[in-house]
């Protein structure tokens, strides 16, 4: 399953949850506070996630897991992660539940994490290790932050 449907279905398992268990900020202050942190997360995930994509497709290389790279990314997002596309998706969930003022899809959001984390990363990193430079790039740049 595609990595960004696994965050969209924990969302909206979350959504459901909601729905049936409804919790509501306790003011109008807090709600607007909480809007407001959300959308600034949201924008940084958004411009994390989107500048790694970019930089993907600059060098005309695959973005599917298991999928044979061309290159090796270590500039730009990639010196402080090297998953920045996954960072920015976690961001992007976090402030989507800021911008809703909505709790319960965060409880879901450890499971989306768990299968990126268990499941996707090692077959992505198995098919890096062909790259010359890459265990010295695992030493210097940690896998999430």
């Amino acid at each position: 399953m595609p990595v960004p449907w696994v965050f969209v279905l924990t969302y909206l398992m979350g959504v459901g949850l909601q729905l049936l268990v409804p919790v509501h900020a306790s003011s109008a202050t807090t709600s607007l506070v909480v809007r407001i942190a959300g959308g600034v997360v949201f924008a940084v995930g958004a411009g994390l996630a989107a500048s790694s994509l970019f930089m993907f497709h600059r060098a005309a290389t695959t973005t599917v897991p298991g999928e044979t790279s061309r290159v090796l990314m270590t500039g730009g997002p990639y010196r402080l992660t090297r998953n920045p596309m996954y960072v920015g998706l976690i961001l992007l969930y976090i402030g989507e539940t800021g911008l809703l003022v909505q709790v319960w899809p965060l409880f879901f959001l450890p499971l989306a994490v768990v299968y990126v984390n268990w499941f996707v990363i090692p077959v992505e990193e198995a098919s890096l290790k062909m790259f010359d430079g890459y265990g010295q790039y695992c030493a210097r740049v940690r896998r999430w932050i």
